[in-house]
């Protein structure tokens, strides 16, 4: 409220602009926050500077419209700079500006080993594959125009030896945010000494390191997904016999491989990874095991199903535990944690920095992968116009794949109206109380301290206007000011966040009620 109330009489002060961006993201109020940004005018050599303070929050919210905005712009900044910069240095070395020309030389290098170029080069695929994975045929094109997934596996297999630079301007981040992986009001307040200042090149060097890890574990992904819809194309071996097609084991033994360094980057071996998801998803261990790494541990649940479709030789834990199967898995963990977000996140107006993050992951990613590879094996299960064999092994087989397959889309189908259930709740609450809850927040009468101390002396403040003592232009700004206005900004936005998360999902129910009608009962 202080820092809007500052920017109606200095418009153009960025320090305002960035501390309301971190505060409007940490409040659920995102496409605010995104306003505040774009009102810096970002661009140039500012889209790798400064971008750094909005990106992360953009990349795992519904926001997908400004966020493919946001992602386009910052390539074509960035390609356009390393296409014009041998023209520039061939210029400099014409005239003798030696240099200019080695300036020039090292700028490019410090550009094209830019950590947040890398993070954008291989989120942009990834966002739209999550726009299209409720057609997996369009789908399918994005991955075929990837080599499918190809020339990532090999940027990734080079992730490791590369000397990254990170050109961002952590200084200019508020001190409860130091680093992107670092929110301190999220946690209890410790006081002014809590500042992080001191030690900021350590949580630097913390935050290099789990970053080059994530960028090495999300370059995985499209690769996974291309392997994991042609398994799952070739489960029904019944279809496979019919059309006289043969399944390239090494699909299977390729993913294995990815699978098994997907669970390496997560601190496992591949078997202890599987049986941790399986003693998880059973509840003979604690969910707390799967850390802070949850939306990946889904992801990895979700191509060990499809892997398994096509295994021999699946290595799966006892029969004991794995008896209910894959399938049953990765539906019992998507719903388990997707269910258990949705019940612990409060009205966005009352929750600041609530995990509402957490379950757009969740529903745009692992669930969105799933429903790739159900999508493949209903297409697979399509009649395809020749004569089957029936009462054979591959018949028995197939009988239980479709119904797996079908309790999947029953599943997820569940777990998603669950989420749109929750979701309408909170769009359609009155504005006008959750307007009056915060506000009420603020004049709160408190003796010394409190939020609401110094809100009320601005608007005393306000009620006495001198124009002669302030002048015109900052009179006629203080008078315009409404914090009314304000609060009913940050509802808006939070508003339109749940509209665009809502539309997601009611998008993802469709297409999986369109699946029921293909599935062979």
């Amino acid at each position: 409220m202080i820092l809007e109330f500052g920017l109606t009489i200095r418009r153009y002060v960025w320090q305002y602009k960035i501390l309301l961006l971190h505060l409007y993201s940490y409040w659920g109020a995102l496409p605010l926050a995104y306003e505040r940004y774009k009102s810096l005018d970002v661009k140039n050599i500012l889209l790798e500077t400064v971008s750094h303070h909005i990106l992360p929050e953009m990349l795992i919210s519904p926001l997908w419209v400004d966020l493919n905005d946001l992602l386009r712009d910052y390539l074509k900044f960035m390609d356009d700079h390393l296409r014009e910069s041998a023209d520039l240095t061939f210029l400099a070395y014409r005239h003798r500006n030696y240099s200019k020309v080695i300036e020039f030389v090292q700028f490019k290098e410090q550009l094209q080993r830019s950590n947040q170029y890398l993070i954008v080069k291989i989120e942009a695929p990834i966002l739209q594959l999550k726009q299209n994975a409720d057609n997996i045929e369009e789908a399918e094109c994005i991955l075929e125009s990837l080599k499918c997934g190809i020339h990532f596996l090999e940027l990734s297999n080079k992730i490791g030896s590369k000397s990254l630079t990170f050109n961002e301007d952590l200084q200019l981040r508020p001190w409860w945010s130091p680093t992107y992986d670092k929110n301190y009001l999220l946690g209890p307040f410790q006081g002014v000494s809590y500042c992080p200042r001191e030690n900021l090149q350590h949580q630097t060097a913390q935050m290099k390191v789990n970053l080059l890890k994530a960028i090495e574990r999300r370059s995985l992904l499209p690769r996974m997904i291309y392997l994991s819809i042609q398994c799952a194309s070739s489960s029904l071996k019944e279809n496979i016999e019919a059309n006289g097609s043969v399944f390239d084991p090494k699909v299977s033994s390729e993913l294995k491989i990815l699978l098994e360094r997907y669970a390496k980057m997560l601190g496992f071996a591949f078997q202890d990874a599987i049986e941790l998801v399986f003693g998880v998803s059973s509840g003979q261990k604690s969910s707390e095991a799967l850390g802070s790494y949850l939306v990946d541990w889904m992801n990895f649940a979700v191509f060990l199903n499809a892997w398994n479709l096509t295994s021999h030789k699946p290595g799966l834990p006892d029969s004991d535990i794995c008896r209910p199967g894959t399938w049953h898995i990765v539906n019992s963990l998507l719903g388990k944690y997707i269910l258990e977000v949705v019940r612990s996140t409060g009205p966005l107006v009352s929750s600041p920095g609530c995990d509402l993050h957490v379950l757009v992951q969740l529903v745009t990613e692992p669930l969105a992968w799933h429903g790739l590879i159900i999508q493949s094996c209903v297409r697979s299960s399509l009649p395809s116009g020749k004569k089957k064999k029936k009462g054979g092994p591959a018949e028995q087989s197939n009988s239980q794949l479709t119904h797996e397959i079908r309790d999947s889309i029953q599943s997820l189908c569940g777990v998603l109206e669950d989420v749109t259930k929750w979701l309408r709740e909170q769009i359609n609450g009155q504005v006008d109380d959750k307007l009056e809850a915060t506000l009420s927040i603020l004049r709160r009468n408190e003796p010394i301290e409190g939020p609401g101390k110094v809100f009320q002396i601005l608007e005393t403040l306000i009620s006495s206007i001198n124009d002669i003592e302030l002048g015109e232009r900052i009179s006629q700004a203080l008078k315009s000011w409404s914090p009314v206005d304000v609060v009913r900004k940050i509802v808006t936005g939070q508003r339109t966040l749940l509209c665009e998360f809502l539309r997601i999902c009611e998008l993802k129910v469709k297409a999986l009620q369109s699946l029921k009608l293909h599935v062979q009962h």
